[in-house]
């Protein structure tokens, strides 16, 4: 009976063996991933640093002024003046918000109907940024598109 009990006994040993040395390698395989993730977090945080300096530099005000200077001609840049800023009530109303003409006013006579058709008409909304204007304005003047616009790289980070 004695030899079984220390059969039962080096067999759970074993068991506990296996079971601790499969603990410590899992452990250590996360360990591996923390100490991977932190790399990549320090790098992370490096290339946010490198980020910010390089726009601390492209923005200088000293940098941006000599290059109005330079490109005046081609971008005919001017001051914006205050009179040029307008407050959101003064914006036109969104195509949804444009009431609808009362139709007694259309029967009114030509003249109501001018006034009717005029008012019928939709509000023109500002075309988006970088968008083709008629004619190819975009074209013309050498504008970049926003599509084209995304792909510039600075080639200061790669």
């Amino acid at each position: 009976m004695l030899k079984t009990f220390d059969l039962v006994l080096i067999g759970v040993m074993t068991a506990t063996a296996a079971v601790t040395y499969t603990i410590k390698h899992r452990a250590e395989l996360k360990l591996e991933e923390v100490h991977r993730l932190e790399a990549e977090i320090k790098l992370e945080k490096d290339t946010i640093d490198l980020l910010k300096a390089d726009w601390a530099l492209q923005s200088q005000p000293n940098r941006l002024e000599r290059l109005v200077n330079a490109y005046n001609e081609e971008l005919q840049l001017q001051p914006t003046e205050s009179t040029a800023l307008v407050h959101a009530k003064e914006l036109p109303m969104l195509k949804s918000e444009v009431p609808v003409p009362d139709t007694t006013e259309a029967k009114a006579g030509a003249k109501g109907a001018t006034v009717a058709s005029a008012k019928a008409q939709p509000v023109p909304t500002p075309a988006p940024r970088g968008a083709a204007k008629p004619g190819g304005a975009t074209a013309q003047h050498g504008l970049v598109e926003d599509s084209e616009a995304d792909e510039i790289e600075t080639g200061s980070v790669e």
